[in-house]
């Protein structure tokens, strides 16, 4: 079984607890910020902590229609946040699962967004280099929106 990895890390320069605070708000803030990539995020069970299964349903510009995920580790103390894809066409039909760590680090006046994305694979076909590049540009753009959003709403966070 094949694995791949790719690594997203952005600076911000918003303090690592805002930054977390909003991702942890996931699920209200990426349908308004990002409505093409994310058309809806519903919990089917679960309180947010770990074992929670979200589901997500992606907009009309990604190729997939939806996914479903469970938490797998929420580390309030050092803003880090875990979670797997298990179930979706989002898994391309390749995949076994898609497991992400997000992580925000202090760093100055700001903090440093990190986010990994593993793709663990049925067998040795992996995703293209295509959709690796343009997950990983859905994600940046995200998150830059996330801050636009949270500069608009200070209030919020």
């Amino acid at each position: 079984m094949a694995t791949v990895t790719t690594e997203i890390e952005i600076a911000s320069s918003f303090p690592a607890e805002k930054v977390y605070k909003a991702f942890k708000d996931f699920e209200n803030v990426a349908p308004k910020v990002n409505p093409a990539v994310f058309k809806s995020i519903e919990t089917l069970e679960g309180n947010g902590g770990v074992g929670t299964v979200k589901l997500f349903t992606f907009g009309e510009v990604v190729p997939f229609t939806h996914g479903k995920y469970k938490v797998d580790a929420v580390d309030e103390s050092s803003f880090s946040y875990s979670y797997t894809f298990f179930e979706g066409d989002n898994l391309m039909g390749i995949l076994d699962s898609i497991t992400q760590h997000v992580k925000v680090i202090p760093s100055g006046e700001g903090s440093i967004y990190k986010h990994t994305i593993i793709y663990n694979c049925k067998g040795d076909e992996k995703p293209s280099e295509e959709a690796l590049k343009a997950e990983k540009e859905v994600y940046e753009q995200t998150f830059k929106a996330f801050e636009a959003y949270v500069a608009a709403n200070p209030q919020l966070y």
